[in-house]
């Protein structure tokens, strides 16, 4: 496995962790639908959290830099598949949840409600 990918794969399981201790049931980690993917699904309540994850290996990096334009449609789009999938009314949210650092020393930011899915235009 490449370094960058394992260094993806642990800050992921730091979030896990997190979650699991603030209440939420994780229901998929690294959910795709077609070419688009999201790090985890969480649960708590009637809702359903779709998270991404950005890991950097430098501590004071800002892995919320990763979030483009492209991105934030990218998990929309793969949650809006995954909900109409399942059919189930839950009420969506967008977190955003960075990492940075090594095992031994890193930070991790959650950020709750991170954005709002975009909206369509139609002309």
């Amino acid at each position: 496995m490449a370094r960058h990918n394992s260094l993806g794969k642990w800050g992921e399981e730091m979030v896990v962790e997190h979650l699991v201790k603030e209440g939420y049931a994780i229901v998929e980690r690294n959910w795709r639908s077609n070419h688009h993917e999201i790090d985890i699904i969480a649960t708590k309540g009637d809702m359903v959290a779709f998270v991404e994850v950005k890991t950097r290996r430098e501590k004071d990096a800002n892995p919320l830099e990763a979030m483009t334009k492209s991105k934030i449609s990218h998990l929309v789009n793969a949650a809006n598949a995954y909900l109409r999938s399942l059919g189930l009314p839950l009420r969506p949210r967008f977190d955003v949840a960075a990492v940075s650092g090594e095992p031994n020393d890193f930070r991790l930011q959650y950020i709750e409600d991170a954005f709002y899915p975009p909206l369509r235009t139609y002309r």
